[in-house]
């Protein structure tokens, strides 16, 4: 696979940030992203080594797509109007009956991070869960030691509710888990309103 692509298959496209399906020829860079421990430290899961046979046992439950999670590849605009594939971003737990659903997002690529890429795939996600899932409030954690990304879901439309204390072990010291939550009423559509909005009537 090139670096960069003039046209992967895209859902969604914002200035950074746009978001495509998984894609099978993609596994061997999902499967590079989960094995940098630097990456990992944020996802609150033990740092271990992910084989080739997990990763693409984790890809073939998730190409079909199931009830209760939908994925995307994140892509990164380049210099020239190409993407290049820089993580994965989705929404997980989605419970349609109680209109909610936990987000996360994983940028793999360490030197898409800090230029607003993370805040647009929020956006777009929660644009996304509200406006074609019919999703109402949707969750996140974060532990206290990663601030940047902290920042970029307040910017995104996110607000705490809630801290777990001293949840999270990291480098022998004990850090706070934070909760924040996104709501549909209090979130203003940056593409899909419009873009899905109904023809005037003639």
């Amino acid at each position: 696979m090139e670096p960069h692509e003039e046209t992967p298959p895209l859902n969604l496209d914002g200035e950074k940030a746009a978001l495509g399906p998984l894609r099978r020829e993609l596994c061997p860079l999902y499967q590079k992203w989960m094995n940098n421990f630097e990456t990992v430290k944020t996802l609150g899961r033990t740092a271990k080594p992910i084989t080739t046979e997990a990763q693409n046992a984790w890809l073939e439950k998730l190409l079909p797509g199931t009830e209760t999670d939908v994925l995307f590849t994140l892509y990164e605009r380049r210099t020239g109007g190409t993407w290049r594939p820089a993580g994965v971003v989705g929404l997980n737990n989605i419970e349609h009956l109680h209109g909610r659903a936990t987000f996360g997002i994983v940028i793999g690529e360490l030197e898409a991070r800090g230029r607003g890429l993370g805040t647009e795939a929020a956006r777009l996600i929660l644009d996304y869960g509200f406006n074609l899932l019919g999703l109402h409030n949707v969750l996140l954690t974060v532990f206290s030691y990663n601030p940047g990304a902290i920042r970029c879901y307040e910017k995104a439309g996110f607000r705490h509710v809630g801290v777990r204390r001293e949840a999270r072990r990291h480098l022998g010291q004990w850090h706070n888990e934070v909760y924040m939550e996104a709501l549909a009423s209090e979130f203003t559509s940056p593409l899909l309103a419009k873009k899905l909005a109904p023809e005037p009537a003639r």
